[in-house]
């Protein structure tokens, strides 16, 4: 476990997390992008390439299909992150809209610490409250 109680084992009960996000232009999709990247740091999940998705890079699709859980991460509610995943029929991912944690998407800049913190707790509680993988199985528990 984490300093945040996330486990960051690769044992038989890890239920690891997908973690997708948004890169755009605006400061939420930046804030997006920075909380992933962070929260993959931190061992909540496996942080993959949405890029690669809507490239339609087979490994990326089969590795997103096959992965119990993913944290979709999107800056605004244009949602691309979800429209992508949506796109290929990939449907068991959380939708994590930025803006809906009360960061607005205004123009860019580089993201304050706090905001990074705060999307992240938003990510995680979002996630805790969706605890199913993509059969439907309880996933909550220690691993988040």
């Amino acid at each position: 476990m984490n300093d945040r109680g996330l486990s960051v084992s690769a044992g038989p009960m890890a239920r690891p997390v997908m973690i997708l996000a948004c890169s755009g232009c605006s400061y939420a999709g930046q804030l997006a992008n920075r909380a992933a990247v962070e929260l993959s740091r931190e061992g909540f999940g496996r942080m993959s390439c949405l890029a690669a998705l809507g490239a339609h890079l087979e490994n990326y699709i089969q590795s997103a299909r096959l992965s119990p859980r993913i944290a979709a991460i999107n800056g605004c509610d244009v949602a691309c992150t979800s429209c992508t995943l949506d796109h290929l029929g990939i449907s068991h991912s959380t939708k994590i809209v930025v803006t809906h944690a009360g960061i607005p998407k205004k123009g860019q800049g580089d993201p304050a610490v706090e905001d990074v913190a705060r999307v992240k707790e938003f990510v995680i509680s979002t996630m805790k409250e969706n605890a199913t993988d993509s059969t439907g199985r309880d996933v909550s528990g220690p691993q988040i």
